[in-house]
């Protein structure tokens, strides 16, 4: 989800940062240093030991288990009454090694119902996550629940469920065996569609129509797993979504008029598109250019659509967590081949409405998608999906597995970054299934991570990013009124949001990546993380260890200042003295850690003849000391010593990293 927050983020450290400036360093010299180092590099980081489901090196364990959702939908859209009517028939299998009496799905439409948990929290103010305030009758409506025969769609009587905000609880009549037993059983659900659904789901009007983007529509199972059993947070907005992994197949009925893009691989294009749209969907799957399907001067044209009052568009997804769609008459629609790596293809596709197109805007949107993708798929994982569909609408920007939302207003470096953003969400968490309700920066906080280096690789640099001034963000990052990253979202205040879920995970992965452990070590345990948990549920602590394992460093000393506390960095140089008085004989130079956090210590020396001597002095020094000397062979006098000369480090007060003699 992309969060406008970043936007304004340099502009407010900047305003922090000229007024730390303003503080003397001889009385940030003087402060008394509140550093413990046995707080700091304390034994016993892991809440637990390893066991057979979570290996301690941080892999899935040999008994790793998770359960199977798979769901075979039909759904027909009234685009008058903006509603979706349908049924889910899905097939629950029981993987783990307990027997289930019941079952748990998210309604997750019900947080637009009236009286809902999560529109009782929403502030007098308003809130990114509510309906704006629009009149309409919110939340699912769940017909019959019926368990099936194993095989065809034969009744096998009713299942008694119970509604409890954005929970249904289904009832089994005898216990799911585990290890492997099966469930076939229906829900009967309609809605009306919100125009802004918090965000994520929503309708925009057009000239030419509206444009309905759909997601979070169907009954959708809980996840069932090792660490908490049956994983039912209610749905109340700021937190986002843990899913249970399976294969789709999903039949959408919608005016003839529509063209409907969805998760996945259209499998009956020859019912839905002319014989033209046909031959040019076919060419553009092997097209390195983009192929307009439907131009924006066909729009409008009776012929560009074939004839009847309603189609229905057929698709298949493997392997996915969840599935969303789209649908409008207003689509121009247009696509190119997505290079994978070992010879395999995709498809970019993009929907999007006149409004959007020209200037630098949406007509580049296939050429974003395609370069985000390949991008990815090189860098880090391949992308596993069919297709990479971008719609524009009025969310500004939400992801979904192989679909994404974009605002339709969107344009040039803003249209490239939110494209990248919800594109680079294929990674986390629909390919590394992390659990976003209670840990969002693991998906927002390693997409906007990948995302800064992805944007720096675009088009040779159109869009490239230069490295940010740490000193000026050091205090809005390290706030002392801000939770610490490892807070639920929903426990975060909603202005904290966005840093602590996108851009302060991002730099902790770039400090580890740049000044701690070197691109080389980082990029192979942060892509051997990628490889154990594609398609599984990790935890912080599985990330922690694999990266701790596979690097070969002990790094709880981070992950406790930087995730799990809210500690700040202060690093000073105090003092110079030679040895014997004599700057022949070397230098000590005295150094202080003033603040809870440590870190390595980038140092610079400049002699008198104007050399420089860098030397990386590393964080263990810190292990049982407040206060540490440096020795340098040193042959002339010193003139400055400069702590962290890049600014690459978060120090919250930089006025005591220079000592000048």
């Amino acid at each position: 989800m992309r969060n406008t927050f970043l936007l304004a983020l340099a502009f407010c450290c900047s305003l922090l940062t000229a007024t730390v400036m303003g503080q003397t360093a001889q009385k940030d010299a003087a402060t008394e240093s509140k550093y413990s180092f046995y707080e700091a590099f304390q034994p016993l980081f892991y809440p637990q030991s390893g066991n057979v489901y979570r290996s301690a090196s941080g892999a899935p364990g040999p008994q790793y288990w998770q359960n199977k959702a798979d769901y075979d939908i039909d759904v027909t859209l009234n685009e008058t009454t903006n509603t979706l009517t349908g049924k889910a028939v899905i097939t629950y299998t029981n993987n783990s090694p307990e027997n289930l009496d019941f079952l748990f799905l998210h309604l997750d439409q019900n947080l637009f119902k009236k009286g809902s948990r999560g529109e009782a929290i929403v502030p007098v103010s308003g809130s990114r996550y509510d309906s704006k305030g629009e009149t309409f009758v919110g939340g699912h409506n769940i017909g019959n629940v019926e368990m099936l025969q194993a095989k065809g769609n034969k009744t096998a009587g009713a299942l008694k469920f119970e509604i409890t905000d954005t929970r249904m609880q289904v009832f089994l009549p005898t216990p799911l065996k585990a290890n492997g037993g099966k469930i076939r059983f229906s829900v009967a659900f309609s809605y009306q569609s919100p125009s802004f659904g918090a965000d994520r789901t929503g309708i925009q009007e057009t000239k030419n129509g509206k444009i309905f983007t759909i997601a979070q529509w169907y009954p959708r199972m809980c996840v069932f797993d090792d660490v908490l059993g049956w994983n039912t947070l209610p749905y109340t907005g700021p937190g986002e979504f843990y899913l249970t992994y399976g294969d789709f197949n999903v039949n959408i009925t919608a005016p003839a008029s529509h063209i409907v893009v969805c998760s996945g691989e259209l499998t009956n294009e020859k019912e839905v598109f002319t014989a033209t749209q046909q031959q040019r969907w076919n060419q553009a799957k092997t097209s390195e250019k983009t192929v307009m399907i439907r131009g924006a001067e066909e729009v409008t044209k009776p012929e560009s659509r074939p004839s009847g009052s309603t189609l229905t568009w057929k698709f298949k997804m493997q392997n996915s967590r969840d599935v969303a769609w789209a649908s409008s008459a207003s689509f121009i629609l247009d696509a190119a081949r997505i290079n994978l790596p070992g010879g395999k293809t995709s498809m970019a596709v993009s929907a999007y409405p006149v409004e959007s197109d020209g200037g630098n805007a949406w007509e580049r949107s296939t050429e974003y998608t395609k370069a985000s993708i390949e991008h990815y798929s090189n860098k880090w994982y391949p992308y596993p999906y069919p297709a990479a569909v971008n719609v524009a609408g009025n969310e500004g920007g939400m992801e979904y597995p192989g679909i994404v939302f974009c605002h339709y207003k969107s344009r040039a470096s803003g249209l490239w970054g939110v494209t990248d953003h919800e594109f680079g969400h294929t990674w986390f968490p629909m390919i590394v299934g992390s659990n976003e309700r209670q840990y969002g920066w693991m998906d927002e906080g390693f997409n906007t991570f990948i995302n800064f280096i992805s944007t720096n690789a675009f088009n040779n640099g159109e869009y490239k990013e230069g490295k940010p001034n740490m000193h000026q963000m050091g205090r809005a990052l390290t706030n002392q009124t801000l939770e610490p990253i490892m807070t639920a979202p929903a426990g975060m205040r909603e202005g904290s949001i966005g840093l602590l879920l996108y851009y302060k995970p991002a730099v902790g992965l770039h400090l580890l990546r740049d000044q701690i452990l070197g691109e080389e070590r980082f990029d192979r345990a942060f892509k051997t993380y990628i490889e154990r948990w594609a398609f599984k549920h990790p935890t912080p602590w599985d990330f922690f260890r694999t990266m701790e394992n596979v690097a070969g460093e002990n790094l709880s000393w981070f992950w406790r200042g930087w995730f799990l506390n809210n500690w700040q960095l202060d690093q000073a140089v105090t003092a110079v003295k030679y040895v014997k008085d004599d700057p022949a004989q070397g230098a000590l130079i005295t150094l202080q850690n003033l603040e809870k956090m440590p870190m390595p210590v980038d140092l610079e020396v400049t002699f008198a003849s104007g050399k420089k001597e860098r030397m990386m002095v590393p964080v263990e020094i810190w292990e049982r000391n407040k206060t540490w000397t440096v020795k340098i062979a040193s042959k002339e006098k010193i003139t400055t010593v400069v702590i962290d000369p890049d600014k690459a480090f978060p120090d919250i007060n930089p006025a005591n990293n220079t000592l000048k003699l």
